[in-house]
Parts: structure tokens; C-alpha cells; sequence
């Protein structure tokens, strides 16, 4: 208790240093905490920090509080739905660089999990680490075959020091809730709750191996990119040995530049990475900011990425990676009553948004941008130009879509670095057609049926009293209407009201027997698919064609 309270008051100290109360008491609500502030040490320290921008404040003060709060800038960073531009543009260039912890430690950790000494598992290995971070840092090792190998490590202590941080961030949040005005669209504690998974995430190293298997698994035979082994025998929790690779990291330009490196084909191949990996695995790199990226030094005429550190991985459900793929190419089509949309069939904004008023709101911020060459459109600034007009629509946020949009914007800031005329769209559009064309030809549609089968079949039996029932109420709810309108027509001295509505309703009960029995069909057919029949038998397809001839009865009828 002493300790959070302790830490408590750190934060409150470092928030007054940056003056960054003065956000808080800008907000009507958050004035009576006014002297809380004052109370503060450090209020009286240099003007000159406080007269800086209040992204670089706010960015300086989470570098202050620590590794923990740097990664949940990280998060924000992402959340640009949330965030003025200025800030959220700071937060980005927030990097996760800490001091190592001694060798000694290291060690000693590594013993402890894998139940052996340094030397029984290692013919050398550096103490001097390659790399350290918030949550973890990395050794150089050689195995006794002569593997060379990394040594990832997690932080001693480094799970109580966030389940502590984590639970004050949730006081905090909640806080923020009540005292600002915008604290119900903020969300704060969803924020936190991101974040809060995010971290655990990279706490498994057993979990991130996995990962890593899976993406090697997916790109086994790829020219583009290349994910290094993972030694199970040595790999546990905490600790993590991976084949050790040698290439450029991907911010050094000028290496890259030396060699002849076909920098257009690296740019390229990096969008189509990403591609590959959300619409034709659907398991993508969450975390592709440059420390993780790297370029191997052969062949430079046909660039390979390689990529480390696979703690956080994003996938999507079958109908958002539908939504998304629709929603690029709509955009790059212009269509924007499409997007739209499929924004409100997506459930990503209320049901009863206007489809018109949506797209007049998308249509304001993407023309203006296309009217600009291809090459020089950002699809970033598109994004964040949407999540304005996302905010007047009251946008739901998706989670799961928020790893996605971080990805994107690294992989386009990365495009953009290696090869400054970058086509992101001239790039995607192609990949995304050909993804919409294999959706849906027959073969896709038919396994897609067939993986669904049994669902289908277990609700089968139910199915003619499902729609017994919904007839029936169709039917009492004509009777009741009829009624009224023989009421109506009697004061009116009119009967076509009834006729019309007679009509009606034996075309409902048309089509609604006529789609029963496509269903049905469609059913027994995959039922024969699946138990390896030789041949679907012909009264199936007299079912069909029933369900085909009350459908357009009742289609001629409305």
C-alpha cells in the first residue's frame, strides 16, 4: 500500500513538472483538484519545460515515469481516434530503450528456467546484452553444435512492477472519466484494459515463440520475408532462444544504399507483406516499428525483410477481414456510398446512422485527397481524416482493428522512408482484387459452406418449425392488419386497402417457403458433401427447383 501510494505521488510530480495539471484543470469538473497541484515540488521548476509544446511535455513525462508508461504511450500512439494530432504525432516517436540489468542476473534467470547452467547449454555467451527493453533484453549466444543464437530474457520483477503500474493506470482512468468532459467518448479504462493486454502479451515468451513458429510456417517458402527458428528444447516463460540473423536494420538507408539495394522493390514488398498477412493467413506482426525490422544482405536486387520480436500478433473474424478488404476497395474505387455502408452493416456505427449523411462525411474528407496524385496520397492521413468524422458519427471502437491500423501506418511510414514515391494504393488495389475473386469463386464458397455444415445441421431439424412459427405470425399479424383495414375501408367506403394487403401477404408466404426450400436443399447438399456420397441425389435438386419457382412467385407478386 505504502509503495503504491508512494508511486502515486511520483506520477503527481512529474505530471506538475510538465504542467500537465493544467490540462486536467482546464475541465470544468477537475478544478476543485487545484490544490492537490499546488502542493507539488516541482511546480516551481523550469519555466522553460513548461513553455514546450504539450505533445513534448506529455511525451517527456511518460519517458520520466518509466518503461511502463512509455509502452502505454506506444498504445496511444495508436489510438489516433482519441487524440489531437499533436499529441498523438509525439507519441510516436516515443522509444522503448531502457538500461540494461547486470549480466549476473541474467544469468541467473536463464539457469533457473531451464534448469541448467550457462555452460551445460552454451558453448559462449555474450554478457554484454544486444538489446534491452521495457519488458525484456537480449544475449548473444553460440550452442555447443555451433548454432549461433539469441537469449531473450524477461526482467526480473518486471510482472509485479506491472501489475502495480497497471492497477494505478485503471484508478487513474477511472478518474479521468469522471473529471473530463469528454471522458465518456475517451474511454479511458478501455484504453488502459488495451494496454493492460497488450503488455501480458510480451510476458510469455512460450506464447511469442508460437507466434513465431506460426509466421515462419506462413512464409516457409518466401522471397520477401524470413523469420528465424525458434529452439524449443530451450525456450520457457521467461526465456526464449532464436536463431541468431544478420542483416541491415531498416532505418540505416545509407548501408542499404551501398549495396545496391533495389529500394522500390523493398518498398513495395513490404505492403505486400502486409497484405499476405491479414487477407491471406488472417495472423499478422503487430509490432513491425523498425527496431524489429531488418534486411538481409543478399541478393539486394530481390530484397528480403527479416523480422524479430513477435509478442504482440493481431488476426481478424472472417466478417471484419470481409468488411476491411470491401471497405479498401471501395475506397480505392471512390465508392463512398459503399463504405458507408458497409460501416453501418458492420455495426461500426449505429444501426440508425443516415447512409447518405455518412457518406457525405467521407465523401468531405477522402475527394479533396484524391484529387492529389496516387503516389502522394497518405493512407495515414486518410485514416486519421476518417477518425474525424468517425467521432461526429459516434464510432464504435474495435479493438481488434486497432493492431491493424497500427501496422498499416508503420508499414506506409516505413514505404515512405525507403522509397519516397511509394504507390500504396497502386500497390494494394491489385492484391485486394484478386482476394475479392478468390472469396468468392465456387471452390471458396463451397468449403466455406462445407466448414459450416455442421452448425447448419445441427439447427436443420428445428428448421420447419422455426418457419411454421414465422408463417403463423406473419399470418396473425395479416389477419390484424386486414382488420383494421376492413375497419378503414368500411368508414371510407373503400376495399382496395384489403386487396393490396391480401396480396401482400400471400406473396410473403411465397417467397418465404420458397427460401425455406433453397435452404433446405443447400443443406441436404452439403450433408451428401460431407459423408462422401457419390452423388447428390436428384430429389434434392427438385427441392431446389420448388424453392426457385415459389420464390419467383412470390418476387412477381410484391
Amino acid at each position: 500500500m505504502i509503495g503504491r501510494v508512494a508511486r502515486f505521488a511520483r506520477i503527481e510530480q512529474v505530471m506538475v513538472k510538465y504542467a500537465l495539471e493544467e490540462l486536467i484543470l482546464e475541465q470544468t469538473r477537475a478544478r476543485s483538484l487545484k490544490h492537490l497541484f499546488l502542493l507539488s515540488p516541482t511546480r516551481w521548476m523550469s519555466a522553460e519545460t513548461r513553455a514546450l509544446p504539450r505533445g513534448v511535455r506529455i511525451r517527456m513525462a511518460l519517458e520520466e515515469l518509466g518503461p511502463v508508461f512509455v509502452k502505454l504511450g506506444q498504445v496511444l500512439s495508436t489510438r489516433r481516434d482519441l487524440l489531437p494530432d499533436d499529441i498523438g504525432d509525439e507519441l510516436t516517436i516515443l522509444q522503448d530503450k531502457v538500461k540494461s540489468f547486470p549480466s549476473p542476473i541474467a544469468r541467473a534467470q536463464i539457469e533457473s528456467a531451464l534448469e541448467a547452467t550457462i555452460a551445460e547449454v552454451f558453448k559462449d555467451f555474450e554478457d554484454i546484452p544486444i538489446a534491452s527493453a521495457s519488458v525484456a533484453q537480449v544475449h548473444g549466444a553460440v550452442l555447443h553444435d555451433g548454432s549461433e543464437v539469441v537469449v531473450k530474457v524477461l526482467r526480473p520483477g518486471i510482472k509485479e512492477v506491472i501489475r502495480r503500474d497497471v492497477s494505478l493506470m485503471y484508478l487513474l482512468a477511472d478518474m479521468a472519466a469522471l473529471v473530463l468532459e469528454d471522458g465518456k467518448r475517451l474511454r479511458p479504462r478501455e484504453v488502459v484494459a488495451e494496454y493492460d493486454r497488450t503488455i501480458h502479451d510480451e510476458l510469455d515468451l512460450v506464447a511469442e515463440a508460437t507466434n513465431a513458429v506460426v509466421l515462419r510456417n506462413n512464409f516457409k517458402d518466401s522471397k520477401t520475408l524470413y523469420i528465424p527458428e525458434i529452439y524449443w528444447e530451450y525456450t520457457r516463460s521467461s526465456v526464449m532462444v532464436q536463431e541468431r540473423i544478420s542483416g541491415i536494420p531498416i532505418r540505416d538507408v545509407k548501408a542499404m544504399a551501398e549495396i545496391g539495394m533495389d529500394m522500390k522493390k523493398l518498398a513495395e514488398h513490404g505492403v505486400e507483406i502486409f497484405y499476405t498477412q491479414v487477407f491471406d493467413h488472417n495472423f499478422f506482426h503487430a509490432d513491425m516499428h523498425p527496431g524489429n525490422i531488418f534486411v538481409s544482405r543478399e541478393h539486394p536486387e530481390h530484397p528480403q525483410y527479416i523480422a524479430v520480436d513477435f509478442g504482440i500478433v493481431g488476426s481478424l473474424t472472417d466478417e471484419d477481414q470481409r468488411y476491411i478488404g470491401e471497405n479498401l476497395l471501395a475506397f480505392f474505387q471512390r465508392d463512398y456510398r459503399r463504405v458507408a455502408q458497409l460501416h453501418i452493416d458492420s455495426g461500426w456505427v449505429p444501426r440508425d446512422t443516415r447512409v447518405s449523411e455518412l457518406e457525405a462525411g467521407v465523401r468531405a474528407v477522402c475527394e479533396p485527397i484524391f484529387e492529389k496524385p496516387l503516389s502522394e496520397i497518405s493512407f495515414g492521413h486518410v485514416l486519421l481524416q476518417l477518425f474525424h468524422v468517425a467521432r461526429r458519427f459516434e464510432m464504435e471502437v474495435q479493438p481488434q482493428l486497432v493492431l491493424l491500423q497500427k501496422t498499416l501506418l508503420n508499414i506506409e511510414g516505413l514505404g515512405r522512408q525507403l522509397y519516397p514515391d511509394l504507390d500504396l494504393w497502386a500497390t494494394g488495389k491489385p492484391f485486394l482484387k484478386r482476394w475479392v475473386l478468390k472469396r468468392n469463386n465456387p471452390q471458396t464458397i463451397l468449403k466455406r459452406f462445407v466448414d459450416q455444415a455442421p452448425a447448419i445441421l445441427k439447427v436443420m431439424p428445428e428448421l420447419p418449425m422455426m418457419m411454421h412459427d414465422f408463417i403463423d405470425m406473419q399470418n396473425k399479424t395479416m389477419h390484424k392488419e386486414l382488420a383494421e383495414s376492413d375497419r378503414h375501408s368500411h368508414r371510407s367506403g373503400s376495399g382496395r386497402g384489403r386487396g393490396r394487403r391480401e396480396s401482400s401477404g400471400k406473396a410473403l408466404r411465397y417467397s418465404i417457403t420458397g427460401a425455406a426450400a433453397l435452404i433446405s436443399a443447400a443443406m441436404l447438399s452439403s450433408a451428401f458433401v460431407m459423408s462422401a456420397t457419390a452423388a447428390v441425389p436428384y430429389w434434392v435438386g427438385f427441392v431446389a427447383l420448388v424453392g426457385v419457382v415459389y420464390l419467383v412467385v412470390g418476387l412477381r407478386q410484391t
